[in-house]
C-alpha cells in the first residue's frame, strides 16, 4: 500500500513538474513575442516620424514656389483679372445628355416585352391558407406550439 503511494506521489511530482516546465517555456515564447511586437511598434514609430519629416521638407512654401516657377511658367496677376462676383456666369444645371439623345432618338420609352408562356410556367403561385392557419387567423391568437397548428388536421386524418 505504501509503495503504491509512493508511485502514485512520484508520477503526480513528475507531472506538476513537467506542467511547470512547460508553463516556464510558454511564458519566455510570450515574453520574446511581446519584445518583438514593442520592437515593431517602435521601428513604425520611427518610420512614421522620418515620413512626416520628409513631408515637411517637400511642402515647404519656398521649395513649391520654386518648383512652380520652373515647371508652370505662370504669369503674374493684372487688374483686369480681377472682376466681381456678380458678373461671373452662373452654373450650367447638369444635363444628362445621354437621356436627351435617347429621347432624340425615340428609345427612351419602355418597350412593350411579350410575356412568354414558359416564364409564366416556371413562377411559383402563391399557397393557399390551410384549415389549420383559417383556424388560428380566425381565434387571432398565437399558437403556443407546431402541434398547436397540426392538430387540426391530425383529427381529420383519423
Amino acid at each position: 500500500m505504501i509503495r503504491l503511494f509512493n508511485i502514485l506521489a512520484v508520477a503526480a511530482l513528475l507531472g506538476c513538474a513537467a506542467y511547470a516546465y512547460n508553463i516556464s517555456y510558454q511564458t519566455i515564447y510570450y515574453a520574446e513575442q511581446q519584445a518583438k511586437a514593442k520592437q515593431d511598434i517602435a521601428k513604425e514609430t520611427d518610420e512614421i516620424s522620418f515620413l512626416k519629416a520628409e513631408w515637411a521638407h517637400l511642402v515647404r512654401p519656398q521649395r513649391v514656389a520654386e518648383l512652380a516657377d520652373k515647371n508652370l511658367s505662370l504669369q503674374p496677376l493684372a487688374l483686369n483679372q480681377i472682376v466681381p462676383l456678380q458678373s461671373l456666369p452662373v452654373k450650367m444645371p447638369n444635363v444628362d445628355m445621354i437621356g436627351h439623345k435617347l429621347d432624340d432618338l425615340g428609345l427612351a420609352q419602355p418597350t412593350a416585352t411579350p410575356h412568354s408562356s414558359a416564364l409564366v410556367a416556371t413562377t411559383t403561385p402563391k399557397a393557399a391558407p390551410t384549415s389549420a392557419h383559417r383556424a388560428v387567423m380566425s381565434q387571432n391568437t398565437r399558437p403556443t406550439s407546431i402541434r398547436a397548428l397540426l392538430q387540426p388536421q391530425r383529427e381529420k386524418k383519423h
